[in-house]
């Protein structure tokens, strides 16, 4: 088997009108289809059909520890330059929503949370180091972006 490339992310979430606000509204992602039958939220970037959705799974449901199993974070490329992660940054902290930066060497970061508190990220590519040494990925220090 060889798998050609991802498909597409879903992510549980207790209020899917709440979250398609917050990832249409906020972040931009383009809605593609609705279905309440699935109680799902189907987002395009515009190369295919769907590349993110979200399924609301209950406005009791738990949390995720962050040290527990499961999926870590979203990431979602927007850019190439970090001027392009800069103007993320301020509209992020314009609607209230607590960031942090990170310079991965090979890409730079913002990290924050939806509001069911799964981690999204948010980078821009800087390098093609890791064409040549593919360890560059997995370098961090923190970034300070004014």
């Amino acid at each position: 088997m060889k798998i050609q490339s991802l498909g597409h992310v879903v992510l549980k979430v207790r209020d899917r009108a709440k979250a398609e606000a917050f990832y249409n509204g906020v972040l931009g992602l383009l809605v593609a289809a609705r279905s309440d039958v699935l109680k799902m939220t189907f987002f395009t970037l515009g190369g295919t059909h769907h590349d993110f959705a979200i399924s609301e799974v209950g406005k009791d449901a738990p949390g995720t520890a962050r040290e527990a199993v499961g999926l870590s974070h979203v990431a979602f490329k927007i850019g190439d330059d970090i001027e392009t992660l800069k103007r993320a940054k301020a509209e992020l902290d314009a609607a209230g929503i607590q960031n942090g930066a990170a310079d991965h060497g090979v890409s730079k970061s913002l990290y924050f949370a939806d509001p069911d508190g799964n981690r999204i990220e948010l980078y821009v590519d800087q390098s093609d180091e890791w064409k040549r040494d593919p360890s560059a990925v997995a370098s961090f220090k923190p970034l300070t972006l004014s």
